[in-house]
């Protein structure tokens, strides 16, 4: 029936979009699905078909439109490249699903940045126009990146001693990483990481050779004894942590914590990156990052705008000191030569505003209204999944799944994602954030990329994948 159903969908389509112009907007899957009576991955099948066709396109977060009449050649041959390439490199890793691109009305809550509507949208808007009638905005700027732009990032800090100097631009925290890891190890060498952590920082690890150590957290933060055990046992001299709001649990390390990790660190001559991905997002705490007690040189410090800022402008700030920034300096250049002038004057134009302040004020009051909305969903829809620790700062939600089903089958997270975007709702399984194999069936939910009035359609669809 549903084979029929998408069927008789295509065949309306196609017949729509050979009368209408190229950019023309199509129903989208809700009304076609109610004309047909038919469901959400029935339509979201006629679709795919369409696409494969080349009759229609699929823009995310706008819509379904007809596509462009051109000719579009015959696929070219590639076959080619399998010998050439050969088997694939040692270190590579899969793109994580947070850059998954999905159908408009799919409900995204696994995505790594917040719905555009809570970003200062008209802000950046009005500092592009500033920007672009400024002679020096098209002037190449020094490698390091814009003097006013990177001493703003410096006094973020509110600690002594660092001065702009000290800060390099990057396009984004990931460059920042993945620069980070090449400058400071070669590939075979050890890298120390939280488990779970963030996949973006797991997958430039490996891109760049590095062994992965992983450590698990107890009580939010990785012991101090089992830190110590592995960089002793491993011989590594750099580490990876998150310790404010970290992705994708949301935990955040106590004042004890933060220096037991970094007497440790200094105990073993080692450096470690410190990601502050989510300074701008903190609710009911805001703690000071780890870099602002070290004064010897072994914290990398790294912070983006792109998710609190705008997702075009692709700003962020590394801090460190001694022939370790220069390293890093170094392999940024030789990879990106420097980020766009026009980009670091924009972000400098919106932060050094009042407008800046008052926009940060507005995002954690309505991040945290998302969050306590998702929380109770979650609760009356879905008491199966359990939200251990509810973060206090951050964009996302670490759920734990039921061990098993009602049959005694292992929950296997990866399926009940797969489910779930068949169903409309796109969601994150837990397995990508760990370096090693997880622990349990984890999953994680984006409360700021999608829309409150659609939580509980997305806890009914979580659940009856479950």
């Amino acid at each position: 029936m549903s084979d029929d159903s998408s069927h008789r969908i295509a065949q309306h389509l196609r017949s729509v979009a050979a009368t209408a112009e190229a950019g023309a907007r199509l129903p989208s899957t809700r009304e076609l699905a109610s004309r047909f009576g038919a469901g959400p991955v029935t339509v979201q099948r006629a679709l795919a078909q369409l696409v494969a066709e080349g009759v229609v396109e699929t823009r995310s977060g706008s819509g379904t439109f007809v596509r462009s009449r051109s000719v579009v050649p015959d696929r070219a041959d590639v076959t080619w490249q399998t010998a050439a390439l050969g088997p694939e490199r040692a270190g590579s890793s899969p793109i994580g699903s947070t850059m998954r691109q999905i159908p408009h009305d799919t409900i995204a809550m696994h995505s790594g940045y917040p719905d555009i509507d809570l970003l200062p949208v008209r802000e950046v808007r009005s500092a592009f126009a500033r920007v672009a009638r400024r002679e020096e905005s098209f002037h190449r700027p020094p490698t390091a990146g814009l003097p006013d732009l990177r001493r703003w990032f410096v006094d973020e800090l509110d600690a002594e001693g660092w001065r702009d100097t000290d800060a390099v631009i990057a396009s984004g925290g990931q460059a920042a990483l993945a620069a980070t890891f090449r400058a400071l190890a070669v590939p075979g060498d050890p890298i120390v990481m939280e488990s779970p952590t963030y996949w973006g920082a797991i997958a430039a690890a490996r891109q760049a050779g590095l062994i992965i150590v992983p450590v698990p957290r107890t009580d939010g933060a990785p012991a101090a004894a089992d830190l110590d055990e592995a960089f002793a046992t491993s011989g590594a001299r750099l580490g990876y942590v998150q310790p404010t709001f970290a992705n994708p649990t949301g935990d955040v390390w106590t004042a004890a914590q933060r220096d037991d990790v970094l007497a440790v660190v200094r105990a073993h001559r080692a450096f470690v990156v410190e990601d502050d991905w989510a300074h701008d997002f903190a609710m009911e705490t805001t703690p000071r990052p780890l870099v602002c007690s070290d004064t010897e040189g072994h914290v990398v410090y790294i912070r983006s705008l792109t998710k609190s800022l705008s997702l075009t402008v692709r700003v962020a700030a590394l801090l460190a000191r001694g022939p370790a920034r220069t390293r890093i300096e170094n392999a940024l250049t030789v990879s990106d030569l420097y980020v766009a002038p026009v980009l670091q004057s924009v972000a400098l134009d919106v932060v050094s505003r009042p407008a800046w302040r008052t926009h940060l004020l507005r995002l954690r009051l309505a991040l945290q209204a998302r969050r306590d909305a998702l929380v109770g969903a979650l609760a009356a829809g879905a008491p199966m999944i359990e939200v251990e620790r509810v973060p206090r700062g951050g964009l996302n939600l670490w759920a734990a799944l039921p061990a098993a089903g009602s049959d005694g089958t292992p929950t296997d997270a990866e399926l009940v994602a797969a489910r779930t975007l068949a169903r409309g709702l796109s969601i994150s399984a837990g397995g990508e954030w760990f370096p090693t194999e997880p622990t349990g069936p984890f999953i994680r939910l984006n409360f700021a990329a999608a829309s409150p009035d659609r939580y509980a359609e997305a806890v009914e669809i979580l659940a009856g994948a479950l």
